[in-house]
Parts: C-alpha cells; sequence; structure tokens
C-alpha cells in the first residue's frame, strides 16, 4: 500500500520519531547547498503565476440537477481551454460515459465542465478541453529534461489538505488556491513503460496530474504517484517526464509555450546587468583614456610643429634684418661718397635706399614672432581641426528606420516561450511598426501593454540612441489584472503621428498603470537592435 492510502499511519510513524530516510536527505541538500553556495533561484512570484494555470479536475456523477464528485485531481493549462492532467484520474469518467468533468480554476471564474480529448494510459497522460472560456494562463514548458539534483516545487490540489481545512463536496466546485510543496529532484527514472522523474516534493491524493516545476514555473512532469513506504523508509514520488508530455502534446496537435534556456533568478539577473554595465563603463573610460592619449600626443606634435615654425620665421626675420642693414650700412656709404664728391643726386638715391632699408630692417626685426605666440597658435589649431572634425553644430536627432531586434540571453530572464528576433520599424517621433505609439516620458520612450486575454502586463522600452529594447513582464493575479484593465481603460492612446504633446501625455496617463505594478517583473527581455542588413545601429543623422 502506497503512502497516499495510509497516510494516517505514514504521520503516526514520524510523529513517533523514528528516522526516515527523508529526514537524513533534507538536511544533507540543505548542507550541500550551504557549503556550494548557490543562491536559491526561487522566486515565490513565479511559483504562484504558474499556479495561476493549475486547476482542480473533479470526476462527477450527475443526478438529476444535482453533482456528486466521486473522485478529483488536478491538472494544468497548455493552452487558454486545453488541460494536461493524468489517464487514471479521467479513467473513470472515459469508461463511464454517465460521469461528468468538471474543470475548476484557481481563482475567479465558475467552474465548467470539460471532455476528455485524449488519453495515453501507457505513459498515463490525458487532455481536457473546457466547454466554456475560462481563458486560463497556460504554463510554459522546459525544453530540455532536467539532469542531476535541483530543487522544484509539486503544485495541486492534495485531498488530505481538502479534509484539514474542513471543505465539503460543494466547497470543492468552488476557486481555491492550489497547494505548492517544495523538493528536491532525485534525478530520471525511467519505468518499464515511460520515463519519469523522481523527487520529494510531497503529493498526495488529488495532486495527480498537477505539475511539478523548477524554479522559473517551468512544467518539467507531471506528477503522477508515489512509492509504497513502509515505516521507516523514505517517501518518494514520481512525475511524468518533460520527455513524454511533448511528444504527447504535438501528437494531439497542441502547441505549448516551450523554454529551453536556463533558470535565472532575478538576483543573477541583475547581477549581468551590473556586471554588464561595469564592462561598458570600462569600455567608455579605457576608450576616453585612448582619446585622451591621442589627443596629448596631437598636441605634442602640434606644439613641436609650431615651434619649429616660429623658430624659423624668427630666423628668417633676423636674416633679413642683418641683409637689411648691409643695404643700410651700403646706402650710407655710397650716400656720403656722393656728398663727398658734390653728387647730390647720388646722394639723395644713396640716402632714399639707406632709409628704405633701414625702415624694412626695422619692420622685419619688430616683426618676429614671439615665444608666447607658439601657445596662442596650438589652440588656434587645435579649435580649428575640432571645428572640421565636427562639421559643423551638433544637432540632436532620434535615428529612425528598420532595425533587427535580437534577443540578448545573458541580459534576459526568460520565462515564457523567447521570440529570439524582433523586427522593427521606428519613427522619430516614437511610433514602432506603423501603428504603436510609444510615450515619452523623463526622456524615454515606453509602452504599456495590458493583455485582454492573459493575466499579464508587458512595459516596453526602447531608445533609439543605443539599439536597446527591452520588455519587462509582469505576471499578476485576476484581481491585479482588473486594476490594470481599469486604469488602462481610462486613457486612450494616441494614433502614430499625433505629435510630441500627444506622447508626452501618453508618457504621463501610463503612470497610472506602471505605478501599480510590482517592483520586479517576472520575464525580462533584453533585444540588442541594429540595422537591419548589417546588425549594426545606424548612426545619428
Amino acid at each position: 500500500m502506497d503512502c497516499f492510502s495510509n497516510l494516517a499511519l505514514c504521520r503516526a510513524l514520524l510523529n513517533e520519531g523514528r528516522m526516515t530516510l527523508r529526514s537524513i536527505l533534507a538536511p544533507a541538500f540543505l548542507l550541500l547547498a550551504a557549503l556550494a553556495g548557490s543562491p536559491a533561484h526561487a522566486d515565490p512570484a513565479d511559483i504562484e503565476a504558474a499556479a495561476r494555470g493549475v486547476v482542480r479536475v473533479i470526476v462527477a456523477d450527475r443526478n438529476g440537477q444535482e453533482l456528486f464528485p466521486i473522485s478529483h485531481g488536478s491538472g494544468f493549462a497548455v493552452n487558454a481551454e486545453t488541460i494536461v492532467t493524468n489517464a487514471h484520474v479521467v479513467g473513470q469518467a472515459v469508461d463511464d460515459p454517465s460521469l461528468v468533468i468538471g474543470i475548476v480554476p484557481s481563482e475567479g471564474a465558475e467552474a465548467v465542465y470539460g471532455r476528455v480529448i485524449s488519453v495515453s494510459p501507457r505513459n498515463d497522460l490525458a487532455l481536457i478541453r473546457t466547454t466554456s472560456p475560462l481563458r486560463l494562463p497556460p504554463l510554459t514548458l522546459a525544453g530540455i529534461a532536467p539532469s542531476g539534483a535541483g530543487a522544484v516545487t509539486s503544485i495541486g490540489y492534495p485531498q488530505n489538505v481538502d479534509q484539514a481545512q474542513g471543505l465539503g463536496m460543494d466547497d470543492i466546485f468552488r476557486a481555491h488556491p492550489p497547494v505548492t510543496s517544495m523538493g528536491f529532484l532525485s534525478g530520471r527514472r525511467p519505468s518499464r513503460d515511460f520515463d519519469t522523474l523522481l523527487h520529494t516534493a510531497p503529493i498526495a491524493r488529488g495532486n495527480s496530474g498537477g505539475p511539478l516545476v523548477d524554479d522559473c514555473g517551468r512544467v518539467i512532469g507531471v506528477n503522477s504517484f508515489g512509492t509504497d513506504s513502509a515505516r521507516t523508509e523514505a517517501e518518494f514520488f514520481f512525475a511524468v517526464s518533460i520527455r513524454e508530455l511533448l511528444p504527447f502534446l504535438r501528437a494531439n496537435n497542441i502547441t505549448p509555450r516551450v523554454n529551453s534556456l536556463p533558470c535565472r533568478s532575478l538576483a543573477e539577473m541583475e547581477e549581468a546587468e551590473r556586471e554588464f554595465e561595469q564592462r561598458r563603463q570600462m569600455v567608455a573610460r579605457e576608450q576616453a583614456e585612448a582619446d585622451e592619449q591621442a589627443a596629448a600626443q596631437r598636441r605634442a606634435a602640434l606644439s613641436r610643429e609650431i615651434e619649429f615654425a616660429v623658430l624659423d620665421e624668427r630666423t628668417n626675420g633676423m636674416a633679413l634684418a642683418l641683409v637689411l642693414l648691409m643695404f643700410v650700412a651700403g646706402g650710407g656709404a655710397f650716400a656720403f661718397d656722393a656728398h663727398r664728391k658734390g653728387q647730390f643726386r647720388h646722394r639723395a638715391i644713396g640716402g632714399s635706399i639707406t632709409l628704405g632699408a633701414l625702415a624694412l630692417a626695422a619692420f622685419a626685426w619688430l616683426s618676429r614672432p614671439a615665444f608666447t605666440d607658439i601657445e596662442d597658435r596650438l589652440e588656434d589649431r587645435l579649435r580649428s581641426e575640432m571645428a572640421g572634425e565636427d562639421g559643423g553644430p551638433i544637432e540632436v536627432a532620434t535615428p529612425a528606420g528598420s532595425f533587427r531586434c535580437v534577443l540578448d540571453t545573458a541580459r534576459s530572464r526568460v520565462l515564457s516561450e523567447p521570440v529570439e528576433v524582433l523586427p522593427l520599424e521606428w519613427s522619430a517621433d516614437g511610433c514602432v511598426n506603423g501603428q504603436t505609439q510609444f510615450g515619452m516620458a523623463s526622456g524615454q520612450w515606453t509602452r504599456v501593454l495590458v493583455s485582454a486575454d492573459e493575466q499579464s502586463v508587458a512595459l516596453n522600452r526602447f531608445d533609439p540612441a543605443t539599439g536597446e529594447y527591452v520588455v519587462d513582464r509582469f505576471l499578476l493575479d485576476r484581481e491585479a489584472m482588473v486594476a490594470a484593465r481599469t486604469a488602462r481603460a481610462a486613457f486612450q492612446a494616441p494614433a502614430c503621428g499625433a505629435g510630441p504633446e500627444a506622447a508626452a501625455e501618453l508618457g504621463v496617463q501610463q503612470l497610472a498603470v506602471t505605478t501599480a505594478l510590482p517592483q520586479s517583473p517576472n520575464e525580462r527581455l533584453v533585444y540588442t537592435c541594429g540595422d537591419g542588413a548589417t546588425g549594426v545601429l545606424p548612426p545619428q543623422q
């Protein structure tokens, strides 16, 4: 008999203080984690978001207008109206057409009927389709089966919890949040018929069909059964592996959300962002130092060049003055000799030559550049070169055009199925793809998108100067989504091309939504955008 059927005995044994293997393993795992210094990845918000897509699956007998529950299990949404559960959860309803299946969501909506669309007894999987819209938030599936140990969480509706809370038959048809329990993955343990995961996250009757998720809330298995527990033996539990689930869904033409990226915590993401910013600042400092060194070298070279030019000009001026003084001496001698001989006309010519040469010699001497002119000429030369490089006054403009935005996985935290490449048509007035007007607030282009179908709000930001496009995605509960939709409905976003005043007004109006969001997003996608052809951000015009 397994522990699900003998919970009282298991509980009594534990109360008697008998040592179990599980009581040894749990501290050991904690000790190993502490010694390894590995941070805990699990974010309660991620587990809560995944739990909103988990439902209670009830098999009931209809007697007139009343429903009598016969058994219940758990399930989770892979799209808005399709649910995965265990084959043994719905087996009675499949064998007996008089029985019905009820689907009870975790919050808000009323229970609806479901119909089985596929059953695979070999690997204990089944698919249920709701007969009335529930708009369930689908869970993301891990694209790669986990290997080795790691923290995991079971989500579902254990019957012993219902009993402890005193829930009656009528109560289970009402929405209640599922129970989450944490444990460790003990590795893959393929059974004779199908691939399973062995773990220690406690489950009980009623958990069957619920998801086993990783620290990012992504499904890695479907909880199915537990081990036989005999007195001091440890409790272990089995989940149908993602290796079984993915082919089962594809065989039934269901395309789930799949994410194969590593599970990263918010702390890791923020640390990666700090490292990125530090690298960017280091590169900027190195570039500034290189520019400063190049400028110093250029200044020194120009200084030497101008110094040599000034020395040449001074030398030439002195040489010219000396030559002119020789003319002065010659002209004076010629004028004196003509005066002595009474040749007054020649005396006048000699005197004119003497006076002219003397004046020119004085000018040549006095017009020599001073050594203090070197610094003035250097500054003028540097300013002239800078003006030539600038090519005129600087105009601040917003780049516009076609961009190809590529997901930077090193700086992103991706929980859903990632979109790795985004085409982006950006206009200088903040319009994206000719359809969506962004708002301008605090020097930043932003747009808040409140989903009408899913329980999510996306805050999109784009910096056209750096080519960085960031999507912060918040997964909210039903109450928070109602508030977000109400705040969003209070204003009308302008059409593209409405002008800068409309963009600024939209930036202010969006604050009514963003200020009510949690401090940290569940998901952050960072894209690096470049020219659609070259992948390089075009220069500002």
